[in-house]
């Protein structure tokens, strides 16, 4: 039998190391979407006090450890990941779950398999301001989506010893996400309790509890004045109790 010519034969070889090599990537994209290492349960951790316990904000308070602020040095957003990563993989990002879950009268985009927010009117829970919202390069700033716990907050209080993974996922935590009004979204900033509080005082005693929740979930630590301020807060409403589960990561149905 005719021997292949040895220039066909390394072809050959070459092609299907290629091709296996091809394979070989996809199942690792494939994997790596599927799993992503590092992250967060979804369920309440095994931590008292923790989001979805039902437990008082102020016994959860008082288990978070109090530290000194750490130094910013290398903090970026992009620490944290891409922003509005489909970490629940419904389909939609981030940003437009949390539209959809705390505007009302809401406009879904055609096309976008009931996705993408057109239009729709929030009431900011921070100030209690109405804003009408409309979806466009300049209008969508009107209602930005705040970090209720600041991400550089975040970064000096023990995200910086965090896997990217676990940063980008508490980034886009629903827990963590909450849509409301430009103006009042850029007087708090980057502040913590300690420095900013919603000008609205009803929605106080819910913000604080969020905030612990959010820190009794990822285990960050608060400053002595910020632990002092939540404290303020709480004193005025002892029952509250964190977020239920349904409030923590769920995205609209």
């Amino acid at each position: 039998m005719p021997r292949t010519p040895r220039p066909v034969a390394l072809l050959a070889v070459v092609l299907a190391a290629v091709i296996l090599g091809w394979y070989s990537w996809i199942d690792r994209e494939d994997a790596s979407q599927a799993a992503p290492s590092d992250l967060p349960a979804t369920s309440a951790p095994d931590v008292a006090g923790a989001p979805g316990t039902g437990a008082l904000a102020s016994e959860a308070l008082a288990q978070l450890a109090v530290k000194g602020r750490a130094p910013r040095t290398g903090y970026s957003r992009e620490q944290f990941g891409r922003p509005w990563r489909d970490l629940d993989r419904n389909g939609c990002d981030q940003r437009n779950d949390v539209l959809r879950r705390d505007l009302s009268a809401i406009s879904l985009k055609p096309g976008t398999r009931d996705c993408v927010v057109q239009s729709g009117v929030l009431v900011s829970p921070y100030s209690g301001r109405s804003v009408a919202f409309t979806r466009g390069s300049v209008t969508s700033r009107q209602v930005p989506i705040d970090h209720v716990v600041a991400l550089s907050d975040a970064w000096q209080k023990g995200a910086q010893q965090w896997t990217a993974d676990r940063r980008e996922q508490f980034a886009n935590d629903f827990l963590e996400l909450v849509a409301t009004d430009e103006t009042t979204n850029s007087a708090k900033s980057d502040g913590d309790a300690a420095t900013w509080l919603p000008p609205l005082k009803s929605s106080r005693c819910a913000y604080v509890a969020r905030q612990v929740a959010i820190k009794a979930e990822y285990r960050l630590w608060v400053t002595a004045a910020e632990r002092d301020a939540m404290r303020r807060v709480l004193a005025a409403c002892p029952d509250e109790r964190l977020p239920s589960g349904a409030d923590r990561l769920s995205a609209p149905a």
